[in-house]
């Protein structure tokens, strides 16, 4: 419908049969400006020449980008044409810094350099580890070396619900380990039935008590032929490493406990516990079960913390335990005895301080949201302070995995503070020295 000038009027059909009906149906009948009449005049001479189009249409050639320098012609002087590159070139202090240089700069840039220089994998420490069964009279011990036997022995043991692997797989793969590795053999003792893949023990088998599981230490030791090691523990491998340190001070150089306790469990500790262990023998591993594991690794509200590391250990103790072995080890953690340990002041008439507390230097470690720091505590009150150091990690409960950073630094300083240092590369003896507190000094809450 025509309307006045200045508005819009109905265009016709396109001859006469619709065929313009996905056209525009409108065009505007004010006057053009000029703008608009440059743009139809350069419209009615690229339509001059009708077939043009056509012919683009017909010869169904890629788009090509054409290169106007003179690496893109070729001897007889002819233009060559080049794919667009998919990454833009660096230059040589570009290519320098990221590692890498790509052989054309018009190839795909991949990450095909990047590795690491210590792989952190869990499996890499079964591979690397030679599996051993030391015969005891409470049973076979499962012991996986990791190192040069040749070299000085530490001696690892595990806490509850878990194993070698599970327990220390990731620490002793962290890069600062890795290089300890070099100059030190280690000693992995799992706890009968606890390694992967365990059979059910039997039922008439008695299963060690915590003094028990100490003394099989000796077994491991004879068979290797070591006379003195460093004790590495945590949780109820800490207090098994206890028991046998107080037991045989000749046969351990040093202590590095985690989460150590030295008493009896409380009323607590043993009711939960019991529950857990009779759940783990009627109905395997219930949620309840999983959930107090968490609580003893984790502390309170695990979900909180790394995502990936709380699922990765909900599946272990979902898959990898044997219900069965593990209520029996949780009923002898739950029916230890108190490690009878006393920090007695030194020139106190008719005692003998080393044989009231440990004798050898020990490193008291805990997590500063590990549900066991009060046990620490106790523990640290009942070491000598002139050979012992208590130290609280902050951010973390689960300190082998959640800080291992840390944890590695602090374990090479107390074994260079105790006289290690000759395994150790040279630039570290300085930062020994400013942290000499770890051998020197207690840290009280």
């Amino acid at each position: 419908m025509p309307q006045s000038e200045g508005g819009y009027v109905s265009l016709p059909a396109v001859n006469g049969n619709g065929s313009a009906i996905y056209q525009s149906t409108t065009e505007p009948t004010a006057p053009p400006s000029v703008f608009e009449s440059m743009k139809r005049a350069l419209g009615q001479a690229i339509k001059s020449s009708p077939n043009d189009s056509e012919e683009l249409l017909r010869t169904e050639r890629q788009p090509v980008i054409v290169g106007v320098g003179a690496r893109d012609r070729d001897k007889s002087g002819k233009t060559l044409t080049t794919k667009m590159p998919s990454a833009p070139t660096h230059t040589a202090e570009e290519a320098h810094l990221l590692g890498t240089m790509p052989v054309d700069p018009m190839d795909d840039i991949e990450l095909r350099s990047v590795q690491l220089q210590f792989p952190n994998a869990r499996g890499s420490i079964l591979e690397a580890c030679e599996q051993r069964r030391v015969p005891t009279d409470k049973g076979d011990v499962h012991v996986a070396i990791q190192g040069d036997t040749a070299k000085p022995a530490i001696v690892t043991y595990h806490d509850l619900g878990l194993n070698y692997a599970t327990s220390f797989a990731g620490f002793f793969n962290f890069p600062v380990m890795r290089g300890l590795l070099e100059n030190f053999c280690v000693y992995h003792v799992t706890a009968p039935g606890q390694e992967e893949g365990a059979p059910t023990l039997p039922e008439d088998y008695v299963y060690p008590t915590m003094d028990d599981l100490a003394a099989q230490l000796l077994f491991v030791l004879s068979h290797f032929g070591l006379k003195s090691v460093i004790g590495f523990g945590v949780g109820a491998g800490a207090n098994i490493l206890a028991r046998f340190a107080h037991a045989h001070p000749d046969k351990v150089g040093a202590l590095c406990l985690i989460n150590c306790v030295s008493t009896q469990s409380g009323w607590i500790e043993w009711g939960y516990q019991s529950f857990n262990a009779r759940f783990l023998r009627t109905k395997g591993m219930t949620q309840g079960v999983i959930d107090y594991l968490m609580w003893h690794h984790f502390g309170r509200n695990p979900e909180e913390r790394n995502h990936d590391l709380v699922q990765m250990y909900k599946q272990h103790f979902e898959r990898g335990v044997n219900p069965t072995n593990l209520a029996m080890l949780i009923n002898a953690y739950i029916h230890r005895n108190d490690l009878h340990l006393a920090r007695t002041p030194p020139g106190t008439p008719g005692t003998e301080t080393a044989a009231t507390t440990l004798k050898m230097p020990v490193i008291n470690i805990t997590g500063s949201l590990s549900p066991h720091v009060e046990d620490t505590v106790t523990f640290n009150g009942r070491l000598d302070p002139t050979n012992s150091s208590w130290m609280k990690i902050s951010d973390c409960a689960l300190v082998l995995e959640e800080q291992p950073a840390k944890l590695a630094e602090a374990f090479r300083l107390f074994l260079q503070g105790e006289g290690y240092a000759k395994f150790f590369r040279p630039d570290d003896w300085d930062s020994v020295q400013s942290s000499s507190f770890l051998h020197t000094k207690v840290t009280m809450e």
